[in-house]
């Protein structure tokens, strides 16, 4: 009879400890807060960020390839 006893209340103080854990859990739960701004475009989507890469890869180019003389 003690055996059980002892075997219910470990069970009970399991299940306790667990209820609390998973209440702490929820509580420190903040919620969602996600912002998705699709109209704003980035640098790399201007077609201007993608000429003046294209003349600065040019320049270096030509003055690598540049011969003296």
């Amino acid at each position: 009879m003690q055996n059980q006893i002892k075997k219910y209340s470990q069970s009970v103080f399991l299940f306790l400890m667990t209820m609390f854990f998973s209440v702490a859990a929820f509580a420190q739960d903040g919620g969602l807060d996600i912002d998705i701004n699709v109209g704003k475009k980035e640098w790399y989507q201007q077609p201007w960020a993608w000429v003046v890469g294209g003349a600065l890869f040019v320049l270096i180019l030509v003055a690598l390839l540049r011969k003296k003389k």
